[in-house]
Order: structure tokens, then sequence, then C-alpha cells
């Protein structure tokens, strides 16, 4: 008799349903330390509960099967904890353990679900959405969904230029071959903190020139200079692009060379100085009263662009920030009205730098080493980067949440 297949939801269809609001349910059977540290999160709270996985395996000889020892497990140190109702999605760091758990959990009767490759996974996918696709101006978002990072693929008469791409260049040069497009230029807006950049890697790899603020190419920990080759950004610098131009912005304040790419006097690509739900924190370089000026400053300088100027982030903090289309972007002057640090502004100076100083998250220590990476200065294999960039982005200043995706998940311990 055939083998029954698994049932398996693959990080694009994990994707798929936290856009569209389904309700399912998330047995998480990492370690506690791992599990708090980052977790699947959606547009709506899910049902979400913890329990290491060696705390299932109370096997009763060698021989016995995983799923078996789940099976038994799950009734004593679960009970009632997950809905009998709606999927049950099993995940785990690599997609090796959580096969086992989700068995268990069908012999039991729940429709439970593997997610495919775990949490490793899921970090490493990426979705692609169209912001503008006309004859005359391509835009793509390309987002990390897991780690809410954000790269941009611009097109214009068969050239292309990729801003604040990601580590996994493939899929830049996967996505202009299949257009027919000429990537002749590669654009961080800053030294990324959160994220390994794929800038230097993409523009060798196609022969391109590779853009970066030079204050942005020394490490603000030690000030060791970045030790790769490459063109320098400046304030109102224009490049032409096919038969649009893009225009450099120097906006200071989250890192000292932040530039924000102003796309056809229509779209700005506003790196970490503007988010759809709040501001870039000036604080990673260690410097936070120095620059929360600059940052100030900047912002102002955004403020003056006109109203209906798209702004598009290289982060965003939650899936419910996409629009309809699935796609992290709105008007300034939306921004104006709704976006917490913009209205702050309004307060002055010194309302203003209270107001960052009381929102300021957390340091994550990897935030250093990805720094090093991204000036050259330090060299990872596969294995050390995809540990680097566990976890969500905290490039933003902190937001109020609710409580309620925090009433929604339990940890077993």
């Amino acid at each position: 008799m055939a083998e029954s297949k698994m049932p398996v939801w693959s990080p694009a269809e994990l994707h798929h349903h936290l856009n569209e609001g389904s309700r399912f349910a998330i047995l998480d059977v990492r370690n506690q330390g791992e599990f708090n540290a980052w977790k699947i999160e959606g547009k709506v709270p899910i049902h979400t509960v913890n329990i290491p996985y060696y705390d299932l395996l109370d096997l009763e000889n060698e021989n016995e099967e995983l799923a078996t020892a789940v099976a038994r497990a799950i009734p004593k140190l679960l009970k009632d904890r997950l809905p009998r109702n709606g999927p049950i999605l099993a995940v785990c760091a690599r997609g090796e353990t959580s096969p086992h758990v989700a068995e268990g959990l069908r012999r039991l009767g729940y429709q439970a679900f593997n997610l495919e490759g775990g949490m490793v996974a899921w970090g490493d996918h990426y979705a692609i959405r169209g912001i503008e696709e006309t004859p005359r101006l391509t835009i793509l978002q390309i987002s990390r969904p897991a780690r809410g990072c954000l790269s941009y693929l611009l097109a214009s008469g068969g050239k292309a230029m990729v801003v604040d791409p990601a580590r996994h260049i493939g899929i830049y040069t996967r996505i202009a071959a299949e257009r027919g497009w000429r990537i002749t230029g590669v654009l961080d807006t800053h030294l990324q903190a959160d994220h390994l950049s794929g800038g230097v890697s993409l523009a060798k790899a196609v022969g391109a020139d590779y853009w970066l603020h030079p204050y942005d190419s020394i490490h603000p920990g030690d000030l060791l200079p970045a030790t790769f080759p490459f063109r320098y950004l400046e304030d109102e610098m224009t490049f032409k692009l096919g038969e649009v131009s893009v225009r450099a912005l120097h906006l200071p304040g989250h890192t000292l060379g932040m530039i924000d790419a102003l796309v056809d006097d229509r779209f700005l690509l506003s790196g970490d100085a503007l988010f759809i739900g709040s501001i870039g924190r000036p604080d990673l370089g260690g410097k936070a009263k120095t620059w929360i000026p600059l940052l100030f400053s900047s912002l102002q300088r955004v403020l003056a662009l006109p109203g209906r100027t798209i702004v598009l982030p290289a982060h965003f903090s939650h899936l419910r920030e996409a629009d309809e289309q699935g796609c992290y972007r709105a008007t300034l002057g939306v921004l104006r009205s709704h976006n917490e640090g913009l209205l702050m502004l309004s307060r002055g100076l010194a309302a203003f730098s209270t107001y960052i100083e009381e929102s300021l998250p957390e340091h994550p220590p990897s935030y250093d080493d990805i720094r090093r990476v991204n000036t050259g200065l330090l060299q990872v294999d596969e294995a050390k980067a995809s540990e680097l960039e566990l976890g969500r982005n905290r490039c933003a200043l902190s937001r109020r949440e609710t409580g309620k995706q925090a009433s929604e998940e339990a940890s077993l311990v």
C-alpha cells in the first residue's frame, strides 16, 4: 500500500493564509527562547501554543514511532489548549521534527499540517508585488514577509536598478532575465543593520555599479572603513534610468548616510527614514541624542514633498500595513495625518526628542555583526548568515501593541 504523504503548507501558502486573515492555530515546538525571540504573526491574532519538541518525546522504548509518542503526550500536556475545529500548523526550526508532531496530531483527529522547511524556510521566503507596471516604468516591491524587509527592482527602457537587495541575489537576477532587463545599478539606501545586504555581490554578479553614501561605508562602532569598492552617493545626485530619473536625497538620522531615492518625482523609496506606521530609530549607531536632530530635520524635508508622493519603505512592522494588493505603500498625504512619528514633528524638537528616547526598542546584539558583514569586515558562511538574520527587523521605533496578539499566545515549559 502506498505511504500517505504528510499534508504540508509551503512558506508561500502560509503567507497566503496570513494575508487572507485565515483562521488557524499553530503548535510551535521550538525551544522557548527561540519562540519568544521570533514567532509567526498575521493580520489577525493567531492562536499559538509553544511546547518544546523534547517534552513530547516520552518514548516507551527505542523502537517506538515518534508520532506515536507525540500522540500519547499531547492529550496529557496540552489537554484542551488546541482547537478541534480548523487547521493546526506544526512548526519547528527547519521542518525536521514538526512532521512527526503533525502526524501525531492527525492520529488524534486534528486537521494538522506541517510547515515545510520550518522557520528557516519561512524566513527566506520572498513575495513580489507590482507597484507600477507601465511601458514607461516598472517598480516591483520584493518582500521577505517573515522579516519585514522590502527591496525594489526598478526598470525603464530595458535597464534596471535594484534598491536595498537582500542577500539572496538570485531573485533579482531571475526577474531581470525573465523580463529582458539589464541591471545597470545597485543601490543601498543605507548601511543595513538588521539583514545582510546583497548589494556588493549582486553588483559584482551582473557587472553593475554599486552605490552607497560614503558616511555609511564606515562601521559606526570602531570606525573601520568598508573593504570593498563602491560609487559615492551624494545629495541631489540624479540617475537616468531609461525614460525616468532617480534622485538621491541625503536624509541622515537613522544612519549618517541614509539616502532616499525619489523615482520619477512620484515614488519615494524611503529606506529606513520613514515607514508606513513609524519612523526610523536613530540609536543604532550609538549616538541617539546626536542623531535625533538630524532625523528631525530629515523628516521635515520629506514633509515638504508633495502629498501625492507614494512612500515605499525598506521595512514594515506588521502585515496589517499592507494594502488590499499586498503592497506596503502610502501617500505622504496619508502619512502626514496617520504616522505618529510625523505627527510629533509639529510639537518641536524638544518634544520630538522626548518621544524618540521613550520609544527606542532594545538594540539586538546581532546588529553589530551584521553591519560588520555589510562593510566587508566580517566573513560568514551560509549557516552563520541564517543565524544572524533570524527574527524580525527592529529598525523602527517600537509601537504600542494592543495586547490581542499576546493574549492568543501561550508557552508551556
